[in-house]
């Protein structure tokens, strides 16, 4: 049956593509005006526009789903937080947020949202998103703060704090952050870029309402809501009612002696009855009451669920286009029970959430792939982020590497390899950015060789970075996935588990868990990140010999790997010995 629309279908496409561009703009805007290498670079922020109520009417196609997503609940703990104090919004007004409890994914994520006004009335909010370097929180850094007892350890906390009083710069406010926070020229220099993006957006939409007028505006997207609702649910229809269950874990805190705090488990359970799939998280490990890695069902965990349900079933190479707005969340509902890793209670803290969240969604993809085998990937490489820190006679320095994961195998073609996955979906950076700024030195980059998870299209494999300190100066790690293999599915071996090492500048070597709270580093001393590897999909002496030859001859696989896992038997000179393969093969 067709879809009853309000406004004429032309003339709300053209409507989608211009609230579409505006949030391109605002993203390009944010970039190219920001400071720091983790929004200018890693692109670690998000655009988009929301109506009156919070309800997300398009994104910048360059953010993060991990800073656009949670923009609805910005917007949602702000109109809350407003309506306690009894306050209200007013023309010329921008609001700085990052209630991790309200809206946020954690302390660092600090969002701006610019009020919209045609005619007197509130329209809409314009919101920026970014990651941000420091946050005033006891160790220097916004990542790998692992040892945060509170969410009070974590940072400063913006409770919709009004930052533009009608217009007027709310002084007090900016000297708080400068006088607080560390690396205050570029913090506070991202944030003012986020004030001056959003405030484009709120221009632009502005603009959209004087041409076309609210009421066809609002008409056009409410189809566009609805359109994304439908697709959304047709793909739900298809697959059978049922139960679709998984489990997986997550390190916690491999080098603790508590036994709570380690070898957690995340539960997701898919029920899913008509067009509506229900989240249920239940099983999932209880929160952990003095360390950092629990994650805010709203702002964390409802992204990843999200995220990942749209990527599965809704995949661009098939349907296109597709609105990015709050009607594609709608028939999706998400339980956890309070109290567990993915409903933590306040002040239990929040800001390692990052890894744990990715596994969330990592456990969604387990739970549905028996239902939709040629739409998902075998298990993924979890994550790490390393805070390097220090100081120099110019005042300290931080800088954050996002080091990558990769992709389990998927139906068709091999994993994506030393990627970033699933909900961050950042860039790194370039060695020479890190190099013409910061007393770091990187010393390799490539690919490990020999541990990719073996399968018909093997997984993803992940690359060996090293950093050498030329100067003392300190590192926080948050990282998982170095006690647990990413799944193989369909038959595919699992992957090959993350580690980093510290090799002192005496050359001795140290092995180091997935999560490391503040430590200091001498001059020489070098950190060296080994990725995981994804999981393999499908039967690996499925796979075809000569993509076998093509990973040994570019020295990604040894001969005798080759022969022990796949069946296939490289000759001498680099060939295949067909012969030999299909007896192995056979022999098996």
């Amino acid at each position: 049956m067709q879809m009853q629309t309000r406004v004429d279908p032309f003339l709300a496409a053209v409507i989608h593509g211009a609230l579409e561009n505006i949030a391109i703009e605002m993203g390009h805007k944010l970039m190219r005006m920001s400071y720091s290498s983790i929004i200018r670079e890693s692109e670690d922020f998000g655009a988009a526009l929301t109506d009156a109520k919070g309800r997300q009417l398009c994104e910048c196609s360059m953010s993060t789903p991990l800073q656009s997503g949670p923009i609805p609940g910005y917007i949602e703990g702000i109109l809350r937080e407003l309506e306690k104090r009894g306050d209200t919004i007013r023309p010329g007004d921008v609001f700085m947020h990052n209630d991790a409890y309200a809206g946020a994914s954690h302390g660092p994520d600090v969002g701006f949202a610019v009020p919209i006004f045609h005619q007197g009335a509130l329209a809409g909010f314009s919101v920026t998103t970014a990651h941000h370097l420091d946050i005033g929180a006891l160790t220097p850094g916004s990542c790998g703060i692992v040892d945060a007892v509170d969410a009070y350890a974590e940072g400063l906390q913006f409770k919709a704090v009004r930052v533009y009083d009608e217009g007027r710069k709310v002084e007090p406010v900016w000297q708080i952050l400068r006088s607080n926070i560390r690396i205050a020229d570029l913090v506070v220099g991202d944030m003012e870029a986020q004030v001056a993006a959003a405030r484009i957006g709120a221009d632009r939409y502005a603009a959209l309402l004087d041409q076309y007028g609210l009421d066809t505006v609002t008409g056009a997207y409410e189809d566009l809501l609805d359109y994304s609702e439908k697709l959304m649910r047709d793909a739900i229809t298809a697959i059978p009612d049922g139960e679709y269950n998984a489990r997986t874990h997550i390190d916690g805190y491999l080098d603790s002696d508590d036994p709570a705090l380690k070898n957690l488990p995340i539960e997701v359970t898919l029920k899913i009855k008509g067009s509506d799939v229900l989240v249920d998280l239940t099983g999932t490990a209880p929160q952990t009451p003095n360390k950092p890695i629990n994650m805010p069902l709203v702002g964390t965990v409802d992204c990843a669920v999200w995220l990942t349900l749209r990527s599965i079933l809704l995949d661009s190479d098939k349907y296109g286009a597709i609105p990015q707005n709050s009607g594609l969340t709608r028939p999706i509902t998400i339980h956890a029970p309070e109290g567990c890793l993915a409903t933590p209670i306040f002040p239990a803290p929040v800001i390692a959430r990052f890894c744990p969240g990715n596994a969330v969604a990592d456990t969604v993809m387990k739970a549905i792939a028996p239902a939709v085998p040629r739409q998902v990937s075998a298990g993924i490489g979890n994550l790490r982020v390393m805070a390097f820190s220090g100081a120099t006679k110019a005042g300290p320095w931080v800088h954050m590497e996002i080091m990558e994961g990769a992709y389990g195998g998927r139906y068709g073609k091999d994993g994506m390899d030393a990627v970033d996955t699933l909900y961050a979906n950042t860039r790194n950076n370039p060695v020479e950015d890190i190099e013409s700024h910061l007393p770091l030195r990187v010393l390799n980059y490539e690919l490990r060789e020999n541990v990719a998870g073996a399968g018909q299209w093997r997984g993803g494999i992940g690359s060996i970075r090293s950093f050498e300190l030329l100067e003392d100066g300190a590192v926080s790690v948050e990282g998982d996935g170095q006690g647990f293999r990413p799944w193989g599915f369909a038959g595919g071996s699992d992957g090959s588990p993350a580690n980093v090492d510290l090799v002192h500048a005496n050359g001795e070597t140290e092995a180091l868990p997935s999560k490391i709270p503040y430590r200091q580093l001498a001059k020489g001393d070098r950190l060296v990140a080994y990725g995981p590897c994804g999981g393999g999909y499908g039967d690996p002496f499925t796979r075809t010999p000569e993509d076998v030859l093509d990973d040994v001859l570019d020295g990604l696989l040894e001969a005798d790997t080759a022969r022990d896992l796949y069946g296939v038997a490289i000759a001498e000179g680099g060939r295949l010995d067909m012969e030999k393969t299909q007896t192995l093969r056979a022999n098996r």
